[in-house]
């Protein structure tokens, strides 16, 4: 059978689900997949009674967590084993009790449940509940919810200590197959999962072989490669079919990565309904396209993705109706013979906000994204580009996305969608950056020293590094710190039960732990693509999770911490936008009671932060942190703005700055210090902590116009304390020359002291530019990198940090100006590889300065040897 005919057969098997009997319609499915046996029950379970009386005789089933009140039936379809692998069958019934005799099996069960969605967390629970039965082998499930189908296999393996016992691993799903309308992604996973398919790949001859082809083929990790591949593919023919302006850094392959990374956000978005279908479908768009042609026209980017990304995403709604996006906002609609229709799909998306889909062109400035009547001819992006079939040559952008399948959440150690999860950006990222470069003929990767680090090492890296610092913050009641780092390690522990915290630590412990969360402060200083500082935001929701299920402890110290600052407010107006900050804080936990927003809000607004060199980087770990918090928010069309709560601005969360090259500590920064300073600082710190929420588009436009103005304000009052400092010196010459007894030895006295002041001013001025530099940092420009990094100025975090954390670049070219500024401030190294500096950097001026030290963990290159003897 042809793969064609294959993913034919596999898609009416799917179809078939809508009008056949469940059982009967899963029979048919496994065996157009080429799995059948006659092995099966000589009595069908059919209800969950029947299927705890026959194989939970044990016990070892959690009954409530296998959430039996909700399933409709299960029914045994088939045992596999051996003999069906090699074609053997046997054809016999077989009782219950005879199971675990062929334990290198698997039976195919079949589930429906009575609710239309589940999470992905709810099914894979319920899947390893059914697989807890000592004596049985492993199960593959097939759930049917709502019109829905989702297929869900775990590991298993032996106790090492206890053969007899089995030990429950990873449970890998195939999630939410739309049987009626199959998506092509989920088809083709189903046809590579086919008996023939993976025979060609792996020609197995037993069924352990058969179990590790499926293992191999179920492995996100392989699809991931096969996506990167093809998206690498489009890329670089991107690159060399598209033309952008010419605008001062900034290359092409920057241009295709930061429209990779919109589209891949409204991808993802578009899995929770947030975005029409019709806006990607070549047949829909290209009748509403004046002279549309998928060869040689370039409209569809700028008639359809701009408008979607600046127009729509980036503008909220004022009204939630189809009448209430209009073209006054959008661009080209001379362009588009039906309008209307074009804005009733922009109807169905909600104000995203985030800085993600911020146009980026500047007034009077450079054109980056070239949004307008008036620039458009400075940008082409070929509809061949997105819509090309790939029999006719490259396979277009839109093609090649609809071949796979998204999930917004991302897979973690012990459950995992079949699917493109949003950590596959970070891999992405630097599979992109690692592009060939033509100029210096070596990839961009080996450029920057970047690289990135699996999950399992971020996880592994995140936890011991939480663990030892709360373990240090936070004590047990009883004293007894024997245990305390295991007490705290399974907050952590994503196989841990959920709903047990109480048995782990007392009250008073408990709200120890979340206060000490609450206040952590958690840097990454080469972020990259994200992974630590994600991989930190899932272990703390996770915790929080445990410790405060209601979230009212969380929300509380939320609520602590706006009116600390709402007391410490300046004037009537500030104090004024406090209690609004309190009414969100109250708003936000009304409608997310029961989710992780509220936790991951507050945490990625005062705990989480990351710094790289590259601001495309920063885009990508902003992206990240926008989907995690989309995926908490449930779509609901009677509300404004479809009920979904506009994102937060993270530019003062993650920054592009060279994190070595910090500012020496001089007599000029003291003028920082001087009241009328402090009080614009203060103002500015303010406007940029409110800057993270703001209600709209108008209230950050006006605080960003507020932060440009205070900050011209504070330059000028920087000159004249400047000014005032020069005055203090000569009036002090001049009275100590007074003192002297004749008017030569006075001028001798001012000669000489005015000959040291100069030279002192000179080096005062040189210390001044880097105090004008501080105060001209700004935060929203999202191609622009500083060339220091000050972690008071650009974070508000004065006493440093509890963790920094992270993989720095090692072996990554630093030019002699820059390399003599870092190894001026460096105390422990004279290495000038840039992980033994960033290594220094951070147990010197990052790590916690009001304490005896912090936590750094680094992954650190075997040529370093040993970090205590070649870095201290």
């Amino acid at each position: 059978m042809n793969g064609w005919q294959l993913r034919q057969n596999i898609e009416q098997a799917l179809k078939a689900f809508q009008d056949t009997p469940l059982q009967q319609s899963a029979l048919n499915l496994f065996g157009k997949l080429g799995y059948r046996s006659n092995k099966t029950l000589p009595t069908p379970l059919e209800t969950a009674d029947r299927f705890v009386e026959s194989f939970n005789k044990d016990g070892t089933m959690n009954t409530k967590r296998a959430m039996l009140d909700e399933w409709e039936s299960i029914n045994l379809l088939f045992q596999l084993t051996d003999n069906e692998v090699e074609d053997v069958d046997q054809g016999r019934l077989f009782d219950s009790s005879e199971v675990d005799m062929l334990m290198d099996s698997y039976l195919f069960f079949v589930v429906k449940l009575c609710r239309p969605y589940y999470t992905r967390t709810k099914l894979a629970q319920i899947t390893r509940e059914i697989n807890k039965p000592e004596r049985m082998p492993p199960a593959m499930v097939l759930f049917q919810h709502g019109e829905k189908l989702t297929f869900a296999v775990i590991d298993r393996r032996p106790d090492k200590r206890d053969r007899s016992r089995n030990v429950l691993e990873k449970v890998t799903l195939l999630k939410d197959i739309d049987f009626s309308s199959p998506s092509p992604a989920h088809i083709r996973i189903l046809a590579d999962l086919s008996r023939c398919e993976l025979y060609q790949q792996h020609e197995f001859t037993n069924f352990l072989e058969l179990h590790y082809a499926w293992k191999d083929t179920l492995n996100t990790e392989e699809l991931n490669k096969r996506f990167y591949r093809e998206l690498f593919d489009w890329f670089e023919w991107a690159i060399s079919e598209a033309e952008f302006p010419a605008t001062g850094d900034l290359k092409s392959e920057v241009h295709v990565i930061r429209l990779i990374t919109r589209l891949l956000f409204v991808w993802f978005i578009k899995e929770k309904g947030l975005v029409a279908d019709e806006l990607f479908k070549e047949t829909k768009v290209a009748p509403l396209l004046k002279g549309y042609d998928r060869d040689t026209g370039n409209s569809y980017y700028r008639t359809v993705l701009q408008n979607l990304f600046f127009g729509t995403l980036n503008t909220e709604m004022e009204e939630h109706n189809a009448n209430d996006r209009t073209f006054s906002h959008y661009c080209y609609e001379d362009e588009i013979t039906e309008p209307e229709t074009l804005l009733q799909w922009f109807a169905q998306t909600p104000f995203i906000n985030g800085g993600l889909f911020d146009c980026l062109d500047q007034e009077g400035g450079d054109y980056i994204d070239c949004f307008g009547n008036d620039r458009y001819e400075q940008l082409s992006i070929p509809n061949r580009l997105f819509f090309q079939k790939g029999g006719e040559g490259p396979q277009g952008l839109i093609p090649l996305l609809e071949s796979y399948k998204f999930t917004i959440e991302e897979n973690t150690t012990i459950e995992e969608d079949v699917a493109l999860d949003p950590e596959l950006l970070g891999k992405v990222f630097e599979n992109l950056l690692a592009a060939y470069n033509p100029e210096t003929g070596k990839t961009a990767r080996r450029e920057t020293g970047s690289y990135y680090t699996p999950r399992a090492i971020v996880d592994y890296m995140v936890e011991e590094a939480l663990v030892a610092t709360l373990a240090e913050q936070v004590h047990p009641t009883d004293g007894n710190t024997k245990f305390w780092g295991e007490r705290l390690r399974y907050l952590f522990d994503y196989a841990k039960v959920f709903d047990d915290a109480s048995e782990w630590f007392d009250d008073d412990e408990t709200g120890r732990i979340v206060q000490a969360i609450s206040e952590l402060k958690i840097l990454d200083p080469a972020v990259g693509s994200g992974a630590f500082p994600m991989g930190v935001l899932h272990k703390l929701t996770l915790a929080l999770r445990r410790l405060d299920p209601n979230n009212c402890r969380w929300e509380q110290l939320q609520r602590d911490r706006a009116e600390k600052q709402a007391k410490a407010a300046f004037n009537i107006s500030n104090q004024q936008e406090r209690d609004e900050e309190l009414t969100a804080i109250s708003d936000t936990f009304e409608q997310y009671r029961d989710s992780d927003f509220g936790r991951k809000l507050y945490l990625i607004q005062n705990s989480i932060f990351g710094v790289d060199i590259q601001p495309i980087a920063c885009q990508i770990a902003k992206l990240r942190f926008f989907i995690t918090l989309t995926i908490e928010q449930t779509p609901d069309s009677t509300k404004e703005n479809f009920g979904i709560k506009p994102l937060p601005n993270l530019e003062t969360c993650f920054i592009a700055a060279n994190t070595l090259i910090g500012l020496q500590e001089s007599e000029a920064q003291l003028l920082l210090q001087k009241d009328a300073i402090l009080q614009f600082q203060q103002e500015i710190m303010t406007i940029r902590e409110r800057h993270y929420l703001p209600s709209n588009q108008s209230q950050k436009r006006s605080l960003e116009a507020q932060d440009e103005t205070l900050c011209k304000q504070l330059e000028n009052e920087l000159k004249k304390q400047r000014n005032k400092w020069i005055q203090i010196q000569e009036r002090a010459i001049d009275e100590r020359a007074t003192q002297l007894p004749n008017s030569a030895a006075q001028e001798r006295w001012r000669e000489m002291e005015q000959s040291k002041f100069d030279n002192r001013l000179r080096e005062f001025d040189r210390e001044f530019e880097n105090v004008r530099k501080i105060i001209s940092w700004k935060p929203y420009d999202q191609n622009a990198t500083a060339d220091f990094f000050n972690h008071e100025w650009m974070f508000g975090v004065k006493d440093g940090f509890d963790v920094v954390i992270g993989n720095p670049p090692y072996g990554a070219k630093i030019n002699q100006g820059d390399l003599n500024k870092i190894k001026a401030n460096a105390q422990d190294t004279k290495n000038s590889n840039s992980a033994a500096l960033f290594i220094d950097y951070a147990k010197n001026r990052l790590i916690q300065a009001n304490r005896q030290g912090g936590i750094v963990a680094f992954i650190v290159p075997k040529s370093l040897g040993s970090c205590k003897n070649r870095v201290q």
